[in-house]
């Protein structure tokens, strides 16, 4: 058995020992064995385990990552594999609420261009959703909606006898437009005239920008997630070894 040093796992990603040292504690690697003077004992596993957890981060995050490979170290596969299985789902729906937003875009840009201004829809007309309705569609919860709205962001009609917010298929649009901008890592400031240029149709650019540059970051995250189950695989191919061979 090759063994190895915190600072040989740390080398090769061009991290601290301390840094290696702190996965470990907090399950990200599988417990080091120790010398009888304490030094801990590092093997091919926690190298494999190390690459793993670190291909892990740019794919599904930090805070995912940590718990796929916690899941693995209680012998949870299924439990580590349904966390897999949501960043892929997450990543699907944002491709498809990008090409909806897209989409979205065109048609206003079309209609701006070829048809006068038309009044709003009416707040009581078929398809409104109430806030709740909408914070469940997107995960979110009613108050990061009514902090969007305080940002200028939603807009939503209110209901003439109740006040309750009323909110029509663009008032969705524009909070589907704002969540994926959102977890883009876009400040409220820039998703607010974002949303307003896709409300006018007009002045498209900055939205063509962000849209293009989420584009890219879905790309990238997608190829992290191929090299995350390659390094993963790879780990669990390690890890069965020395369970099914121990040394």
């Amino acid at each position: 058995m090759i063994t190895l040093r915190p600072a040989d796992l740390a080398r090769e990603h061009g991290i601290s020992t301390q840094a290696v040292r702190n996965y470990e504690r907090d399950g990200f690697l599988p417990p080091a064995e120790r010398t009888p003077s304490g030094y801990r004992i590092y093997t091919e596993a926690h190298a494999a385990a190390l690459r793993a957890f670190l291909s892990l981060v740019p794919a599904h995050g930090h805070a995912a990552a940590g718990q796929i490979m916690q899941a693995l170290h209680r012998d949870a596969l299924d439990d580590a594999l349904v966390l897999i299985d949501r960043g892929h789902h997450q990543l699907l729906r944002d491709r498809d609420t990008l090409d909806a937003v897209r989409t979205a875009v065109d048609h206003l840009t079309a209609v701006r261009t070829t048809e006068p201004a038309t009044p709003s829809e009416p707040s009581s007309g078929t398809g409104t959703r109430t806030i709740g309705d909408v914070a469940r569609r997107l995960r979110l919860t009613p108050a990061t909606l009514r902090k969007w709205e305080g940002a200028g962001i939603l807009a939503p009609e209110r209901e003439p006898v109740t006040g309750y917010r009323v909110f029509r298929p663009s008032d969705v649009r524009d909070a589907e437009l704002a969540h994926l901008l959102r977890r883009g890592g876009y400040p409220l400031a820039h998703i607010a005239t974002v949303v307003r240029q896709v409300r006018s149709a007009g002045g498209t650019d900055t939205l063509s920008d962000a849209l293009d540059d989420w584009q890219h970051k879905l790309t990238a995250r997608g190829v992290a997630m191929l090299d995350a189950a390659s390094r993963l695989s790879a780990y669990l191919a390690v890890r069965e070894n020395r369970i099914t061979r121990p040394v």
